[in-house]
Protein backbone atom coordinates (compact mmCIF):
# COMPACT_ATOMS: atom_id res chain seq x y z
CA UNK A 1 0.00 0.00 0.00
CA UNK A 2 1.55 3.46 -1.00
CA UNK A 3 0.52 6.46 1.09
CA UNK A 4 2.14 8.96 -1.04
CA UNK A 5 1.92 9.85 -4.83
CA UNK A 6 5.63 10.07 -4.46
CA UNK A 7 6.89 6.40 -3.23
CA UNK A 8 4.06 4.95 -5.79
CA UNK A 9 5.16 2.56 -7.88
CA UNK A 10 4.76 2.66 -12.22
CA UNK A 11 1.38 0.68 -12.03
CA UNK A 12 -0.31 3.16 -9.42
CA UNK A 13 0.67 5.87 -11.40
CA UNK A 14 -1.30 4.33 -14.51
CA UNK A 15 -3.81 3.54 -12.71
CA UNK A 16 -4.32 7.37 -11.35
CA UNK A 17 -4.13 8.52 -14.79
CA UNK A 18 -6.55 6.05 -16.26
CA UNK A 19 -9.03 6.58 -13.65
CA UNK A 20 -8.87 10.25 -14.36
CA UNK A 21 -9.40 10.05 -17.90
CA UNK A 22 -12.38 7.78 -17.69
CA UNK A 23 -13.73 10.19 -15.40
CA UNK A 24 -13.32 13.23 -17.49
CA UNK A 25 -14.56 11.48 -20.42
CA UNK A 26 -17.86 10.32 -18.14
CA UNK A 27 -18.20 13.97 -16.91
CA UNK A 28 -17.77 15.45 -20.93
CA UNK A 29 -20.33 12.66 -22.42
CA UNK A 30 -22.81 13.77 -19.55
CA UNK A 31 -22.19 17.18 -20.01
CA UNK A 32 -23.24 16.81 -23.95
CA UNK A 33 -25.92 14.33 -23.49
CA UNK A 34 -27.74 16.77 -21.06
CA UNK A 35 -27.24 19.24 -23.66
CA UNK A 36 -28.66 17.46 -26.34
CA UNK A 37 -31.89 16.68 -24.88
CA UNK A 38 -32.64 20.25 -24.20
CA UNK A 39 -35.80 21.64 -25.61
CA UNK A 40 -34.44 25.41 -26.34
CA UNK A 41 -33.42 25.66 -29.86
CA UNK A 42 -29.19 24.72 -30.34
CA UNK A 43 -28.40 28.54 -31.65
CA UNK A 44 -29.68 32.09 -30.07
CA UNK A 45 -30.46 34.71 -32.85
CA UNK A 46 -29.01 37.74 -32.62
CA UNK A 47 -31.04 40.54 -30.44
CA UNK A 48 -30.43 44.20 -32.20
CA UNK A 49 -30.73 47.44 -29.60
CA UNK A 50 -33.48 49.22 -28.80
CA UNK A 51 -34.66 52.94 -28.37
CA UNK A 52 -33.41 54.07 -25.21
CA UNK A 53 -35.67 54.51 -22.67
CA UNK A 54 -35.80 57.07 -19.43
CA UNK A 55 -36.32 55.64 -16.15
CA UNK A 56 -37.06 57.21 -12.99
CA UNK A 57 -37.42 55.70 -9.15
CA UNK A 58 -37.14 59.76 -7.92
CA UNK A 59 -36.39 63.24 -8.89
CA UNK A 60 -33.55 61.96 -10.79
CA UNK A 61 -33.73 60.59 -14.38
CA UNK A 62 -31.26 58.00 -15.97
CA UNK A 63 -30.93 57.21 -19.77
CA UNK A 64 -30.65 53.70 -20.10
Amino acid sequence: MNHSIHSADRATHLKIVVTALVAGIAVAGLGIFARTGSEYPPSAGVQKAGQPIALSSSDSLGVR
